[in-house]
């Protein structure tokens, strides 16, 4: 398809339309925007409304905080199914319960929000501003949590817009244009990367690989990248993966071990929309049968909230064995006194497998979000690393815990079955070792796990 004439018959469409809307504001903010949205849903023709939803997206871009929650705020009250045609589609279901009268059912009970979301998708470019869109609300949920069926109707839209079969994985490396590399640098969530000599360091050896998925819609846009190296082992420290004076894996030596070790997602406004998991299994494949030498599929990942789980623990329970011991992580230097990491690595490992075998949210789950991510893929907690980030970030979301999740390609299924059926988390029996030697060898409720895997099943952390 000729690209450059389908965009000038889209600009024409617009044009056209926007000469049949008469008087429609070039940039109306507040109730005015409300306005145009009722002239959308309301229905007209093509052209007319792929230039009102272009009217729209021109308007909310120059709406302040309050017209934007104000315009949420309508979408939440005015566009929403009508009580009256819901019961009346129901009561006719009930009486026949024919492919027809559910056909009608489900007209009836779809949320009015979402048509007005695909009108408003067909302005030039539009995806990329309802993204962004999302991403204005889920940052005013907090203050407006009624808002939250309008969220749930994006991610729905959203999650078949950015369907993994729309999805282009690319490989980025040193030649990459510098538009996407510029994005990798700033959409790095974990391990920051110090300019351009850094990012260099990860893209261009031999020994380094990054994959990102891209949608047609977000040109040069990332929505998730990862990052790999190529080893000989399993690696305990980002330190040794990221230090500037690292071993380079040589040409010559088939490396035996690729490790993800980082997954950022790029738009807040695809929260919840799951990649990540998609994005490994093609990665391994590709690596697989790029490189036949390779046998091992881990990750060294980061224990965000470990820390907080610890301040935690010690609230909940009124007090912390060895407390004394851990009074020494308030002091911002311990991990470089040899005789503080003596004293804390045999208090701190144990709770560690407790954090993550033991601890359970309300709903059952893991209270590590990525543990709840790589678990729930069918990888198996194999290692819990001491110090293995010592990043003052690291020290301070996990007194520099990381850990491994080994993928084993025979086991990923079970695993996988096992977590969503009766919340199981497989981990090996180093692991579970260390757990014993806590004192809590019994993981915490898990009969809402398949509950909280549903909740989860769409989300998607950065590590």
């Amino acid at each position: 398809m000729n690209v450059s004439f389908f965009q000038e018959l889209l600009n024409s469409i617009t044009e056209r339309g926007r000469a049949l809307l008469a008087g429609a504001p070039a940039k109306a903010t507040g109730s005015a925007l409300t306005g145009l949205a009722r002239g959308l849903i309301s229905g007209r023709g093509e052209a007319s409304g792929v230039a009102l939803a272009g009217e729209i997206l021109c308007a909310y871009s120059c709406t302040d905080e309050a017209e934007k929650l104000e315009f949420f705020r309508f979408l939440l009250d005015d566009l929403t199914p009508a009580p009256e045609i819901v019961t009346q589609a129901a009561q006719a279901y009930l009486e026949n319960p024919s492919p027809g009268a559910l056909s009608e059912l489900e007209t009836a009970v779809e949320s009015p929000r979402r048509e007005f979301f695909r009108r408003l998708n067909l302005a030039p470019g539009a995806t990329s501003c309802i993204v962004a869109m999302r991403a204005d609300l889920i940052s005013l949920l907090s203050q407006a949590p009624e808002l939250r069926p309008v969220d749930a109707d994006l991610v729905h839209l959203l999650g078949t817009w950015f369907n993994r079969g729309f999805l282009v994985m690319r490989a980025i490396d040193w030649s990459t244009p510098a538009s996407i590399l510029e994005k990798i640098i700033d959409y790095q969530a974990v391990h920051e990367i110090r300019g351009w000599d850094d990012l260099r360091r990860r893209l261009d050896p031999a020994d380094r690989r990054c994959f990102g998925f891209f949608h047609p819609s977000l040109v040069d846009e990332p929505l998730i990248f990862v990052e790999v190296a190529l080893t000989h082992e399993i690696p305990a420290s980002i330190q040794e993966l990221l230090g500037a004076q690292r071993a380079q894996t040589r040409d010559a030596d088939a490396p035996t071990t690729a490790v993800f070790y980082s997954i950022s997602n790029c738009q807040e406004g695809l929260r919840g929309i799951s990649f990540g998991n998609f994005l490994i299994k093609q990665v391994v494949q590709d690596l697989a049968r790029e490189i036949p030498s390779l046998r091992t599929f881990v990750t060294l990942s980061p224990a965000p909230r470990f820390a907080a789980w610890l301040v935690r623990r010690a609230s909940e329970e009124n007090k912390a064995r060895d407390n004394e011991t851990l009074e020494l992580l308030e002091d911002s230097s311990w991990a470089a006194h040899a005789q503080h990491q003596e004293r804390l690595k045999p208090v701190l490992m144990p709770l560690a497998a407790e954090y993550y075998l033991a601890a359970r949210t309300g709903a059952g789950r893991p209270v590590d979000p990525v543990a709840r991510f790589h678990i729930g893929n069918g990888a198996r907690l194999e290692r819990i690393n001491w110090l293995g980030d010592k990043s003052a970030r690291g020290l301070r979301q996990s007194h520099g815990i990381m850990v491994n999740y080994l993928y084993e390609l025979s086991d990923i299924e079970r695993n996988h079955e096992a977590y969503i059926n009766e919340g199981k988390i497989a981990a090996s029996r180093a692991v579970r070792t260390l757990l014993k030697s806590s004192g809590k060898s019994k993981p915490g409720n898990n009969k809402r796990v398949q509950t909280g895997m549903l909740e989860d099943a769409a989300a998607n952390a950065n590590e």
